[in-house]
């Protein structure tokens, strides 16, 4: 059974912008930033979230466009927050370390410490660079944020058990 591919693919760099081969999707959000609201409901942020459970038993995956590089930018991300979360963290603590883990400094695609560089290319120029940073942290920002409604929805005492029985799958066996 193959991994599930972004539902955004068709949207490529005719209808989004493309820094690298990074699509920048419309995002809903509350966050500052570069991203602006998308047409429809569906956002990379929800299909992110929608997927990371199927996905992250993957050690495979074929990207077809600039959409999946996103996606898994964003199921690795996920999967860090995850790892940071355990059974006694309450949801304001939670809360604490993901805007934390969000807003910590971060590498870019073609920068040093940036585990996939071989799949994903890196801004030409600083001013791309620049947008390439923001977009992502306001796209961490708001994924740590849904994550958390999610993870929190019945308890703000302690974290499901069913997302964090996630926290020891490796998606591509690969880490931010």
């Amino acid at each position: 059974m193959p991994a599930y591919h972004s539902t955004f693919l068709s949207e490529g760099p005719a209808d989004g912008r493309t820094i690298g081969n990074i699509v920048l999707l419309p995002i809903h959000t509350s966050f500052r930033g570069p991203a602006y609201p998308p047409e429809q409901d569906y956002d990379i942020v929800e299909e992110v979230l929608d997927l990371f459970r199927a996905n992250s038993l993957f050690k495979n995956f074929e990207i077809k466009g600039a959409a999946d590089r996103l996606l898994i930018y964003g199921i690795l991300f996920v999967s860090d927050c995850l790892s940071k979360l355990n059974k006694t963290t309450s949801l304001r603590e939670a809360t604490r370390i993901l805007n934390n883990l969000a807003l910590d400094s971060f590498a870019l695609p073609g920068e040093v410490g940036f585990p996939l560089n071989s799949l994903y290319q890196g801004p030409s120029n600083k001013n791309e660079a620049d947008l390439l940073r923001s977009y992502l942290q306001q796209f961490r920002q708001e994924l740590g944020d849904r994550l958390l409604k999610r993870v929190y929805k019945d308890n703000d005492a302690a974290p499901s058990k069913f997302w964090l029985a996630f926290t020891r799958k490796r998606f591509m066996n690969k880490s931010l």
